[in-house]
């Protein structure tokens, strides 16, 4: 026999109708989430960025800011649970509008490339030109690099932009050129066969805020101290690899060394450079956040010449003692 309906205490509670979802949804929404989080408004922010001429909507940025501030933890020391004003001073701070058209270049949208080839094509190709001291070079790699901002490898396969790990938090011309000076390293490191370096990916964190200029003099100073301190072989095997951009192997028949001992070494400087960069910049009166942050800045915009830096005090370069590099097919004439 058929049981009997339910009594009407028992039957589930009416659905919601389609206002009142539409209401919940709203209220989860990106945009409501960061006004709630810092009392902000995502429009004033959506229209400080100029977000709407590189196609990025409202919420989309808003999802943006609330990934940003949690990887970031908003500017702050891990740990330390930030204010609504606190959240509110970190979104601000950031550079919107090079934000916006970073994230809408790596969705996709074509008015924002359309900007950014404007923006940053001219710039780009000079820079690598630059570097490479070669127009036919600097062509290539500046093409390659909108190649793999596009999205795509050698092969045309789709991948995830670079210019979507860029966090706004220093301006978006200094992420490009790091870029574009990392992959130019890589490239001569590939093309002289030597033996890599394990090194983190420089991508996935943004250039830090612009620095102040005491911090700058700070920066500088510590370095003078740290690179002061420093043996001069230790010396001449920075200056060979980072500024001379030397390989392995070169560096190693200079020292009588095998390659791999080089490559230790390097990643043992290194090591040591941050760790005294960091102690000498929390005795000049840094914080360890605010020292961290200066160590993202670029060398180029230091009052200071570091390959003079690295040569001082040395009782003899290599060159001076009649031993040189052998020179590169750039450099013959």
């Amino acid at each position: 026999m058929d049981s009997a309906p339910p009594h009407s205490s028992d039957r589930p509670s009416s659905l919601p109708s389609p206002e009142d979802a539409e209401n919940q949804r709203e209220q989860h929404t990106p945009a409501l989430h960061l006004k709630y989080q810092s009392g902000l408004e995502i429009h004033d922010l959506w229209r400080d960025a100029e977000a709407d001429s590189a196609g990025l909507g409202k919420d989309e940025l808003a999802a943006i800011l609330l990934t940003l501030g949690a990887k970031y933890n908003y500017g702050l020391p891990p740990g330390t649970i930030a204010t609504r004003p606190e959240i509110a001073v970190f979104w601000q701070s950031l550079q919107l509008r090079d934000l916006a058209l970073a994230h809408a270049c790596a969705l996709g949208r074509e008015s924002a490339w359309q900007q950014f080839m404007t923006r940053y094509r001219d710039t780009l190709t000079q820079a690598a030109i630059s570097i490479t001291s070669s127009a036919t070079l600097g062509r290539e790699l500046a093409d390659s690099l909108y190649a793999e901002l596009f999205g795509l490898t050698e092969r045309g396969e789709q991948r995830r932009s670079p210019l979507a790990y860029y966090s706004g938090r220093g301006s978006l011309k200094g992420f490009l050129r790091t870029t574009l000076a990392q992959r130019n390293v890589d490239h001569h490191r590939r093309t002289n066969r030597e033996t890599s370096l394990p090194t983190e990916e420089l991508l996935a964190a943004s250039p830090g805020p612009t620095p102040t200029e005491i911090t700058l003099s700070r920066l500088s100073e510590a370095l003078r101290i740290t690179l002061n301190a420093l043996p001069a072989e230790d010396r001449f095997v920075l200056s060979a690899w980072f500024l001379d951009r030397r390989t392995l192997l070169e560096i190693s028949r200079l020292l009588g060394v095998h390659e791999a001992t080089v490559s230790r070494r390097l990643q043992r400087l290194t090591a040591q450079l941050h760790d005294s960069l960091l102690k000498t910049l929390q005795a000049a009166g840094l914080s360890k956040t605010a020292a961290q942050e200066a160590l993202s800045t670029d060398p180029r915009d230091l009052d200071l010449n570091l390959r003079v830096l690295l040569q001082a005090s040395q009782p003899g370069t290599f060159l001076e003692q009649g031993t040189a590099f052998p020179q590169k097919d750039s450099e013959r004439t």
